[in-house]
């Protein structure tokens, strides 16, 4: 799971638990200005031709975390309750997408579009 902050004028997305240690990373910091868009996604491509993985772990249809390759770009996974799953579209950083699971979806898609109304690169 994740837990999602704004710090200053950047996006903070943490790793919480284990899922550190399935994702190889703890956490992302993210310039507003560099999130294009954000929403639900109850039901995310996690299957097992759905994009490759380079770091990370991923059991397809069940649980996906870490780096994968998908679209055409790269992907930050963390997701095992597809039904928490929140997707950051992004511009300008190595991920083209944040997938991940969050405790309360419509509050961080909310959180996110908050302040990126008030942002002034949006």
């Amino acid at each position: 799971m994740v837990e999602i902050s704004i710090e200053g004028t950047s996006a903070v997305f943490t790793v919480r638990g284990m899922d550190k240690l399935w994702a190889l990373r703890s956490h992302l910091e993210i310039p507003l200005e560099h999130i294009r868009d954000v929403h639900t996604d109850s039901s995310p491509k996690m299957g097992w031709f759905q994009g490759l993985k380079v770091a990370g772990t991923s059991i397809p249809n069940v649980f996906r975390a870490g780096t994968f390759y998908q679209d055409g770009g790269w992907v930050f996974w963390d997701v095992l309750r597809p039904e928490n799953c929140i997707v950051v579209e992004l511009r300008d950083e190595r991920f083209q997408r944040l997938v991940v699971e969050v405790e309360d979806p419509a509050a961080a898609v909310q959180l996110l579009r908050q302040v990126l109304t008030a942002s002034p690169g949006h």
